[in-house]
């Protein structure tokens, strides 16, 4: 499935005389995914039950919760790496530094390279595949990897408007 994206025009704001860019931005469609989502795909994939499958993530997330407010990194193979972070600010004397000092926490995810994105994957599972929001609106599709400006119209002998940074 494409990941959807739009054109930003943006200025660097730390330079008032800079010329505005176009730059692509990913976008988010519709509702999030939920528990009920990833394990009703988990559930195709697998000879488990929906039932078992959201038991197994309930529980993971609980667990996951209880190992990082011990103070635990959790590292999860093939996937990455949850870990706690602190929004803090600083004491200009030792004595004065503590719980005090924390404004926020979160939590930290570093994924692993098996799932990180990779624009130069060659592999058509690892291939990302990218479409122009813009062109549901204007039902034209351009070519931008020839750029050749071209208008095909989507479902026809073109790609759909979608673009593979990888060709």
């Amino acid at each position: 499935m494409p990941v959807p994206y739009k054109k930003i025009k943006r200025k660097d704001p730390r330079n008032v005389a800079s010329v505005a860019k176009y730059y692509p931005q990913l976008v988010t469609l519709g509702n999030s995914a939920d528990l009920d989502d990833v394990a009703y795909l988990m559930k195709e994939a697998s000879s488990l039950s929906l039932g078992d499958i959201k038991s197994v993530l309930t529980n993971f997330s609980e667990s996951m919760r209880t190992l990082l407010y011990s103070g635990q990194s959790v590292n999860i193979k093939d996937f990455g790496v949850f870990s706690l972070g602190a929004r803090t600010f600083g004491s200009e004397v030792e004595k004065e530094c503590g719980v005090k000092n924390i404004k926020a926490v979160r939590i930290n995810f570093r994924a692993s390279n098996t799932v990180k994105p990779n624009l130069g994957a060659t592999r058509a599972g690892e291939r990302i595949k990218f479409y122009d929001v813009a062109i549901g609106v204007t039902g034209e599709v351009k070519d931008e990897e020839n750029n050749s400006g071209g208008d095909e119209t989507p479902g026809g002998d073109g790609d759909g408007g979608f673009t593979d940074p990888t060709t």
